[in-house]
């Protein structure tokens, strides 16, 4: 069991916006300080829109973390992004590589079929990223069939699952997909809300917090907390993220992170690449304090 960091990535204020790893190193360090060392850069990093020089610029800057540190990159989502970026990844010792999730025309087969490539050409095991029923195309069977032969031959090694759910218990999906693949290869990918019963009840095994990269011991203590049963103490650790949680389901998990990280006082984010807009002044106002509020707590 174990908790991954999915942090934002900072820009800086010229006219290409370009990435600015001295805040980026802030940030993990941050994270590191609390005991999280686990990192995965995908959606709260905006990694769908990296241009491919933007991109061979953050595999190198993630090679150099220390060795006690795992540094997860991000392919894809389109089979022929991921395959450019593939020779990038492959210079590189990553554990693993997450492949984005396509909501592009896909079905069971041809994913298999792609993912194989991909995983070959990366030269290390896939992280598949799952957010919605027909992640693997409209026949979810066949796809779940893809995701356990994936995992069953070593082109997986690890899922993260986040697929958001009214009521995190009541999820027929997810116990089709840990009826084909262990529970330990299985890591809940929506934050805090849902961790606990994805820990407890289906004994999933760790949890991924974009809130965590602000409050890393919190986040931490949570882990700590539902490794040994200690559910209570886990709630408590958990209900602490819900303010910052409420207001990133409200106006957009990575937007707000990106904002908050900077408001809280962790490190300069800078701006919002395209194809998504910053907060406006009034949600500025609204984010500010709790993101402080949640750094204060970070004990």
């Amino acid at each position: 069991m174990n908790v991954y960091a999915v942090p934002p990535l900072p820009r800086r204020h010229d006219a290409r916006r370009t990435i600015d790893f001295t805040a980026a190193d802030a940030i993990a360090n941050h994270i590191a300080a609390g005991g999280v060392t686990r990192y995965i850069y995908g959606g709260n990093a905006f990694l769908y829109h990296l241009t491919l020089e933007e991109y061979g610029s953050l595999v190198e800057w993630l090679s150099a973390f220390p060795p006690d540190r795992w540094a997860i990159p991000s392919v894809g989502p389109s089979f022929g992004r991921a395959m450019d970026q593939a020779p990038l990844v492959r210079r590189r010792a990553f554990p693993c590589v997450m492949v984005l999730p396509c909501a592009d025309p896909r079905d069971a087969r041809g994913l298999e079929a792609g993912l194989r490539e991909i995983a070959s050409a990366c030269g290390v095991p896939l992280m598949l990223y799952l957010k919605s029923d027909d992640a693997f195309g409209s026949e979810r069977d066949r796809g779940l069939d893809v995701v356990g032969r994936l995992v069953s031959d070593g082109i997986c090694s690890s899922i993260k699952y986040a697929v958001v759910r009214g009521d995190p218990a009541d999820d027929p999906y997810l116990k089709a997909l840990l009826d084909r693949v262990d529970a330990g290869t299985v890591i809940s990918g929506i934050g805090e809300r849902p961790a606990i019963v994805h820990l407890r009840d289906f004994g999933l095994s760790g949890f991924t917090t974009g809130s965590g990269c602000i409050a890393p011991r919190r986040s931490r203590a949570l882990f700590e907390a539902a490794a040994s049963h200690d559910w209570a103490r886990a709630q408590s650790a958990r209900d602490g993220f819900m303010p910052l949680e409420d207001l990133r389901d409200r106006w957009g998990p990575a937007r707000v992170l990106h904002h908050a990280t900077e408001l809280a006082g962790v490190a300069p984010t800078g701006p919002i690449p395209p194809y998504v807009s910053a907060l406006d002044a009034e949600q500025i106002d609204a984010v500010r304090p709790v993101a402080r509020e949640l750094l204060e707590a970070n004990t």
